[in-house]
């Protein structure tokens, strides 16, 4: 069963169509996994193990009578616990919607069911998608599969931590400010922002309107590749999903990165990084530059700019979201995600003018970056993972004076709306993996994914697993 947990999202696929393994047996896998630790990670809010197996017989006959279901068929998945499902709980990682259960199905997990993959579990998240580190309140918080004393990463907690622990082939995430780029690199696995408008919202958990993103995460750029094949596109149910066409993505994977420029950023997101950070990224910029990748370093504009207008457009948005609640049920909130109310604070000129600015920045960021370079290259997170004990449930953010946040180096492409991929480049001294993002222009998503799979090529570190056998005595440590 761990050998067939161990599997890629795609190594499955080739599994099931070679008929070398059937859908109900990766299923099992994937429980064998969650039983062996799903206690200790906390990585799943509800599962619903009857419902899937009935799933993964239909996958398994629509085989046997010569019917391939799509680029997903037969995979088991469970995603974060705001994508809603016409009948089945969405929790949203919260108290207010502990027992909401929806009237329509999200259009990516529509677009999922109809390529043959099937769910089988809600992931534990930060409530409402609010936080940083993978504290809940309500629901418990998740643990690093690495390591549970550390944080696993969020919001999309769940979705790094499962797929790590090889409890789910993958699982999609949101990402406002870093929320699924920062839950890869804490746990050591692969995932996607792509560009604002790229995937449909529709049937989404809101927080942020002009920032939220939803995006897959994986083993391998490969796994990633293949279903935002699947639920890239426009939407007419989302009218601000664009019409953009949609690449099979895997047709750009070549194994190399040929005629790829990256950019290296002379300023800001290589400033603060913790040693052990900044090392693998020199590494990693080594490698590639060893492998033919030609290396130029660019500057950055508009950082700090960027950065305040990322906040406001947070605040005030998730305030407006919330407002009814805020009002009607505050103490059904928990501490770590009142930063909300702060939003309220904030004058409609300020917000406006973050709304205003956007396009122009934008124009001159790419012009700056992008005229030269084809992908900048960052630390996904500029600090070594933190443990529990270094972080503040309250705000959900690192302890420590100087200490950068975890999505230092992240909202910043929220703002700008660029496509951003992080894959794994190392571990730290706690044996903590350690995250590598690419950034590509609007749409560009198969550059960055053709540059992590050289990558991937070129390295081993998204094969390796998190032992979990001793979480337990970890734990009593």
């Amino acid at each position: 069963m761990s050998d067939l947990a161990d599997f890629s999202l795609t190594e499955a696929v080739d599994a099931i169509r070679d008929r070398k393994v059937s859908s109900l047996e990766l299923l099992d896998a994937c429980f064998a996994q969650i039983q062996l630790a799903g206690e200790e990670l906390n990585a799943f809010i509800w599962l619903d193990y009857e419902g899937a197996r009935k799933f993964a017989r239909r996958a398994d006959e629509a085989l046997e009578k010569g019917n391939w279901l799509g680029p997903l068929h037969g995979i088991p998945l469970a995603h974060k616990d705001m994508f809603y499902r016409e009948g089945k709980p969405c929790t949203c990682g919260s108290r207010i919607r502990k027992d909401f259960v929806p009237l329509a199905t999200a259009t990516v997990l529509t677009r999922m069911d109809a390529a043959g993959a099937y769910s089988f579990g809600g992931l534990n998240m930060a409530e409402f998608a609010g936080g940083e580190t993978g504290h809940n309140r309500e629901f418990g918080d998740c643990h690093n599969p690495w390591n549970p004393a550390y944080v696993p990463g969020g919001s999309s907690s769940g979705s790094g931590a499962a797929v790590a622990a090889r409890m789910t082939y993958a699982a999609l995430g949101s990402d406002t400010g870093g929320s699924i780029r920062i839950p890869a690199a804490a746990c050591g696995v692969t995932g996607i922002k792509p560009t604002k408008t790229r995937v449909s919202r529709y049937g989404v958990m809101p927080l942020s309107f002009s920032l939220d993103n939803v995006g897959p995460l994986g083993r391998t750029a490969r796994d990633c590749a293949r279903i935002l094949s699947v639920i890239a596109g426009h939407d007419p149910l989302d009218p601000t999903s664009s019409t953009e066409g949609v690449p099979i993505y895997e047709e750009a994977l070549k194994g190399k990165a040929d005629g790829i420029k990256i950019g290296v950023p002379e300023t800001y997101f290589l400033d603060n990084v913790d040693r052990p950070v900044g090392i693998a990224f020199d590494n990693a910029v080594g490698l590639l530059a060893r492998r033919g990748v030609k290396v130029e370093c660019v500057p950055v504009p508009f950082i700090d700019a960027t950065l305040a207008y990322c906040e406001v457009l947070s605040l005030v948005e998730a305030a407006s979201k919330h407002a009814e609640w805020m009002r009607s049920r505050p103490q059904d909130f928990a501490a770590d995600i009142s930063w909300v109310y702060s939003g309220y604070a904030i004058p409609a000129t300020y917000y406006l003018e973050a709304l205003s600015r956007r396009g122009p920045i934008l124009r001159e960021f790419a012009k700056a970056v992008f005229s030269r370079v084809d992908v900048l290259v960052t630390p996904t997170i500029p600090t070594c993972i933190p443990a529990f004990a270094e972080t503040n449930t309250e705000h959900q953010s690192v302890v420590g004076e100087g200490k950068a946040k975890l999505w230092a180096n992240t909202a910043i492409f929220n703002y700008l709306g660029l496509p951003t991929v992080s894959v794994s480049c190392g571990f730290d001294p706690n044996g903590l993996p350690i995250g590598l993002s690419f950034t590509g222009r609007p749409f560009g998503e198969a550059d960055i994914l053709k540059l992590a799979d050289a990558y991937q090529q070129e390295t081993d570190w998204h094969k390796h697993r998190p032992m979990l056998p001793g979480i337990s005595r970890v734990l009593s440590d």
